[in-house]
């Protein structure tokens, strides 16, 4: 077995878009998921390491000390931040020439070929779900001869295997709390919307919806939602609360948690059982009667990705969702005692400027405690991105999604409504929402519950100013 070290590499500063997250830019507050995706292959492979460079505040110098006691670097890259760590992988291989330097992640799973052309210190690369494959890489095995791989070979030349089989049986997956335990302090993980400390985990991957802009499922996971089972999920919660008694508060990044209903409430009878607070990611659709079990087994928030208030929008989209059911689903939540996180993504194929108003005016009414505005980022291998090339609303040659600091911009543009158009409006939505009367006396009560809270949200406020300066000097730039 190669002595394998995992790397999530250092970054912008405060970017967390090669972990779990699909949120791949700095923030608007500083927030960091946990690398779930490399932790798994990480526990399938015994005596690795895994260093989690960004929350951390490993700098690249700890990085190329820590790899030249390894034989392998699999790192988790991304579309914006691919040029980046490819920088690092080709001071790893200058540090340490013999070291072999994998790539993992959507990025390199729907781009094998321009990936390894792009970053010549890559040896190898796994396209989709790539558990199984970096294991086999681990062991040893003959590059040839390991489905899912695109490699180098010694004559330089870019070979791509077969795809590997889709994996059915998810509970042949270790539970990756144990690298948790092993690599990470998770005090150095926080997202606002979340009590700290929280730990986040897959219990399942897929999403059944077919979002057109959506990175995950269109590249690693599918739209087929395939689960642990019940035990399973229930066995890693009690050991992680074993492992973690600080924890206050479990996330189940799954796509869309709530795509199976029964499973759903199984899970949430048994979190009951164990007295845990937990959330998840789902779609504006739950019926009231599951989101009452939910609650009484410990649910206390939603993230929820509404992304429009305009019908036709969702529509172009293939979100699948009603604003009637949307605006039901939210009053249910808030009579259930239900707290929203709710997202949403300016520049969607059919925006306009009368539609902005209308996602605004949406998102004012359905009211969620906080909320995210992102500009559609067209990510190659989704059908966003290629509908964008189709109809001329991205320039390939200047298709970047992020600026040098990270921070996110607006590749898209339309015959009726610009890049600085759209970029404009993120502040303004967020003026809108947060600078109510309403929504700052609730800011202000919550901060007086306790000390800690009053900090937070304080240091909080402190980096939303600073990201919305930063963004002023980007569009000054």
């Amino acid at each position: 077995m190669k002595k394998t070290l995992f790397l999530h590499p250092p970054s912008f500063d405060g970017f967390d878009g090669g972990a779990g997250s699909r949120y791949q830019a700095r923030r608007e507050i500083r927030s960091f998921w946990f690398p779930t995706w490399l932790a798994q292959p990480a526990a399938l492979v015994p005596e690795s390491r895994l260093i989690d460079a960004p929350p951390a505040g490993i700098g690249l110098d700890a990085v190329l000390r820590a790899a030249g006691d390894y034989e392998q670097v699999v790192m988790h890259t991304s579309s914006p931040s691919f040029a980046s760590d490819a920088k690092v992988a080709a001071a790893l291989k200058d540090a340490h020439p013999h070291l072999s330097i994998g790539f993992v992640g959507a990025k390199v799973a729907v781009q094998p070929e321009e990936s390894l052309r792009d970053a010549l210190a890559v040896d190898w690369v796994a396209r989709n779900e790539f558990d199984f494959t970096v294991k086999e890489v681990a062991e040893g095995r003959a590059f040839d001869a390991i489905d899912g791989l695109s490699f180098r070979d010694s004559a330089g030349r870019i070979v791509h295997n077969r795809d590997r089989a889709i994996l059915e049986d998810m509970d042949r997956l270790p539970f990756v709390t144990e690298v948790y335990k092993r690599d990470l302090r998770i005090e150095d993980y926080f997202i606002g919307y979340l009590k700290h400390p929280y730990i986040s985990l897959y219990t399942g991957r897929g999403c059944k919806s077919r979002c057109t802009f959506c990175l995950w499922p269109q590249t690693v996971g599918g739209h087929r939602y395939r689960v642990r089972s019940t035990a399973h999920v229930i066995e890693e919660i009690r050991l992680a609360k074993s492992y973690f008694p600080q924890v206050r508060e479990f996330f189940f990044d799954d796509d869309t948690f709530t795509d199976n209903l029964p499973r759903a409430e199984a899970i949430a009878r048994e979190l009951g059982k164990l007295g845990v607070t937990w959330s998840c990611n789902a779609k504006a659709n739950v019926p009231r009667e599951t989101l009452k079990v939910l609650r009484d087994n410990g649910l206390r928030l939603l993230l929820v990705g509404y992304e429009s208030g305009n019908q036709q929008i969702l529509h172009n989209i293939k979100k699948g969702m009603r604003i009637e059911v949307a605006k039901r689903f939210s009053r249910d939540c808030r009579e259930l005692g239900i707290t929203i996180h709710g997202t949403f993504i300016l520049g969607l194929p059919g925006e306009t400027k009368e539609t902005i108003e209308e996602t605004v005016r949406f998102a004012l009414e359905v009211n969620p405690h906080t909320l995210q505005v992102s500009l559609a980022a067209p990510y190659p291998g989704t059908e966003l991105y290629a509908q964008a090339v189709e109809n001329g609303w991205l320039d390939t040659a200047h298709a970047e999604l992020v600026d040098e600091h990270g921070i996110q911009i607006a590749p898209l543009h339309y015959p009726h409504l610009s890049h600085t158009e759209m970029f404009d409006n993120v502040e303004a939505f967020y003026r809108r929402f947060y600078f109510r009367a309403p929504k700052i006396a609730a800011i202000v009560g919550e901060m007086l519950t306790s000390p800690q809270m009053m900090m937070r949200r304080l240091r909080e406020g402190r980096e939303f100013f600073q990201f919305l300066r930063e963004r002023r000097a980007q569009k000054a730039a």
